[in-house]
């Protein structure tokens, strides 16, 4: 064989195997609506994957009291739109950002947003659904009051709009940068708006929300010239006019700075789409519009979106599946949805900003924030370390980094944009860690991080872990929810260890691994539940296993939910429940309770009742796969058809809680595989059953593996027999390594139970007696 032939057939295996199979293009089957009504709280705007900009519409920006179903600052319920904002989280539980607002008007403007119940109020306009266009990377929308078609789509760092304007009115841009998702009074502090001598628009907004002190900087740029503009500041109801005619100098009046400012821009009757590039930057303006000047040249809204598409397509092609269209419209929504956070938080020179309000560069590496650790290290992040690993390596050199700009020398807990909130419990950063590098995730200082994950178990003033140190278990009568806190610790302490044992600290393994058993602590023999202790060592009197909510034992569950938290020792857990006929009868019992759902109408997480089981909430999502450690994994197939059925469709309400940055997608996308991650900072995935007739996953290297399963309907629910390359499979775990490596594994399903199948000892997930301390 000649050295050309070779060299040709060698690059054709290569365009075969690589996921360039993007070609595809998988974009096409996301709906960013799904999530958008309900409790999902996802937007439905244009961003990339894990992108500086997230440009969407927002129905509405209501004050703190109403503000839960509004998180991500648009409901699919709505009939008008306030207007199209560059920030947002997708899924999140709580909320700020909505920033940098802008609203094109066409005819004569109102200042004031108005009442969504009287048209003509206000600024805001009505809108149909059947004028938008939702697709991964672009989003497009009628305002019905305006008759302007607004066009968005976004690339990593700046946010492209392109306004068509009926012909014969007045168009007009109008920035608002008072109002805020999850707002209250007095929430702006303090911002600036100026207009430079080439027509670009800059200014900042500081603000005392979720993260306290947080700046936000910007810079737009209009591809049509202003005829004139009008900037006001609201808080004293001021009105500066400024005009930029042939030989019109700027002056002082172009800048304008208060705690409530907005401009409108004025473009004439235009006979052409405006169009619109906006860079925002965590640091300055200045770096704004540098952001702006590299990342935004030329104007072709059109060259933009494809761009995006790009992204996205190359992003999703990481796993093919066949699937019936609303299956596999499910899957790559999900899959989206997975790969929108954590967000790029760094400018174009490296610069970001940390949790000590400094500014840092980095170096060598993308600086990533929006950490919601109690949710994500659970699902998402494993996700991200299966299908896009080199993306791990920047997030945990992120996480790294920020626990040196850390007042507190700690990594984060809950950040966006740098900044701590300190929201939910638990080190869960660490395990985002230890996971990927089990998983042979390599790329940073291991070292560094395994020194940031030890000082963060260790430092005694958060979660009182003081007390926790000392006496093994949070004390109730010391700090709230410590039942919850008690049992997460534990874990966080058991994938420390398995960190340092892999890299040959035995004496951080020791000590760690000796804490992962602290669970025992908050386990009572007499109630048969997880429950708190106060400090002298009783539990706390009286008990209701219902009960939940803060000031309970628990964080966002009750007994009933967090009583299966230990996912670091099941067999444990199943010894203590009197072995593996009571654990599972005890799962059926979760299952199988009658609970009215208004039981919770004072806790707005927990949501997707199944018995007792929440699905909408994260502490109820490993628990399907349990059956597995006792020997039943023929019931967890059942379950979790019972929660794909129930909990997931393909409509704006198809997610039956909060999405929480893709935490609930990645559940989905794994149990739609046919595996999933019960304990992360272990090498195995607890065996549940396929929902996609195959799938094929390109992990680099030119290694694929595949997924499949025959028959696949709803008549064949159960798992029959298992193969992996060819050869019988008996157990119900699946080896990280034996995915990475390549190669199939295939499922025969069949109507009936297989209740031999992975029923031996031998055959189960893996426990902690397995691991060792």
């Amino acid at each position: 064989m000649s050295r050309t032939i070779a060299m040709m057939l060698a690059l054709l295996g290569f365009m075969a195997s690589a996921p360039a199979l993007a070609a595809r293009g998988h974009a096409a089957d996301v709906d960013p609506r799904i999530g958008t009504g309900g409790d999902g709280h996802t937007f439905p705007g244009a961003t990339v994957p894990f992108g500086m900009i997230q440009l969407s519409p927002d129905t509405a920006m209501p004050d703190f009291r109403h503000a839960y179903h509004w998180a991500a600052g648009y409901q699919y319920g709505d009939g008008s739109l306030l207007g199209f904002s560059h920030t947002h989280f997708s899924g999140s539980g709580h909320s700020d950002l909505g920033d940098v607002l802008v609203m094109p008007i066409a005819g004569d403007v109102r200042l004031e947003p108005g009442d969504p119940a009287k048209p003509g109020s206000g600024y805001r306009s009505r809108f149909s659904h059947a004028s938008e266009v939702v697709q991964a990377g672009y989003y497009a929308v009628t305002l019905s009051d305006y008759g302007v078609r607004a066009e968005l789509t976004a690339g990593r760092r700046i946010g492209w709009h392109r306004y068509s304007f009926p012909a014969g009115k007045p168009a007009h841009l109008l920035l608002d940068l008072r109002p805020s998702i999850y707002d209250y009074p007095g929430k702006v502090l303090w911002a600036s708006l100026r207009v430079h001598a080439d027509g670009t628009v800059s200014g900042c907004r500081s603000t005392r929300g979720w993260a306290p002190g947080r700046e936000l900087c910007f810079a737009l740029r209009f591809s049509q010239p202003m005829t004139s503009r009008e900037l006001y500041n609201r808080e004293t109801d001021i009105t500066y006019k400024g005009f930029k005619g042939p030989g019109n100098q700027a002056e002082d009046r172009d800048a304008q700075g208060g705690r409530a400012l907005l401009g409108v821009f004025d473009f004439g009757k235009l006979k052409q789409p405006l169009e619109v590039k906006v860079a925002i930057s965590p640091v300055s303006e200045a770096n704004a519009i540098a952001n702006l000047d590299q990342d935004g040249a030329g104007w072709d809204f059109d060259a933009r979106r494809a761009e995006a598409k790009a992204a996205w397509d190359r992003a999703l092609a990481v796993v093919d599946v066949d699937a019936p269209k609303t299956a596999k419209t499910q899957f790559y929504t999900a899959l989206y949805h997975a790969m929108l956070s954590p967000t790029l938080s760094m400018d174009a020179n490296g610069d970001y900003r940390g949790p000590d309000h400094a500014v840092h560069r980095a170096e060598g590496f993308d600086f990533y924030s929006t950490w919601s650790l109690w949710d994500v290290y659970r699902a998402q992040q494993p996700l991200m370390v299966l299908l896009h690993s080199e993306r791990s390596t920047d997030f945990i050199r992120s996480l790294i980094a920020a626990r040196e700009a850390s007042p507190f020398g700690i990594l984060p807990v809950w950040a966006y944009q740098g900044l701590e909130t300190w929201c939910m419990i638990g080190y869960h950063a660490v395990p985002v860690i230890a996971d990927a590098y089990v998983k042979g995730v390599r790329g940073f200082d291991a070292d560094k991080a395994l020194e940031a994950m030890v000082a963060s178990a260790t430092y005694a003033p958060y979660g009182d872990l003081a007390d926790y140190m000392k006496l093994g278990y949070v004390p109730i009568d010391k700090e709230p929810e410590g039942a919850s806190k008690t049992l997460e610790y534990a874990y966080d302490d058991w994938s420390l260890a398995q960190m340092a044992k892999a890299m040959g600290r035995a004496d951080i393994a020791a000590t760690f691994g000796k804490r992962a058993a602290n669970w025992r602590h908050a386990w009572d023999p007499q109630t048969g539940f997880m429950r708190a202790r106060l400090a002298d060592g009783t539990f706390r009197e009286p008990f209701d296993p219902e009960a939940a909510g803060y000031g309970s034992d628990y964080t966002e569950g009750n007994a009933w939910q967090y009583s299966w938290y230990v996912p670091q020792d099941v067999a444990g857990l199943i010894g203590a429940m009197g072995g593996d006929a009571k654990f599972v009868a005890r799962l059926d019992a979760l299952f199988e309770a009658k609970v009215d759902p208004s039981h919770f109408k004072h806790v707005e997480d927990i949501t997707g009742l199944i018995g007792w089981y929440a699905h909408g909430n994260e502490p109820s999502h490993h628990i399907a796969y349990l059956y597995d450690y006792a020997g039943a994994p023929w019931k967890t197939q059942a379950r979790l058809k019972q929660i794909m059925d129930s909990q997931y469709a393909a409509r704006p309400d198809g997610l039956s809680g909060n999405d929480d940055l893709g935490q609930m997608s990645a559940w989905y996308v794994f149990t739609a595989l046919g595996v999933y991650p019960v304990t992360p900072g272990s090498d195995e995935y607890a065996i549940g059953r396929p929902f996609v007739a195959r799938a094929a996953l390109h992990l680099g290297h030119g290694r694929t593996f595949t997924i499949s399963a025959s028959p696949l309907d709803d008549a064949h629910p159960y798992v029959g027999a298992v193969t992996l390359n060819g050869q019988p499979l008996q157990r119900s775990y699946l080896r990280h390594g034996e995915i990475v490596a390549g190669g199939e594994l295939h499922f025969t399903m069949q109507a009936q139970p297989n209740r031999e199948w992975g029923s031996a000892a031998s055959a189960r997930p893996a426990a902690m007696s397995r691991y060792g301390q």
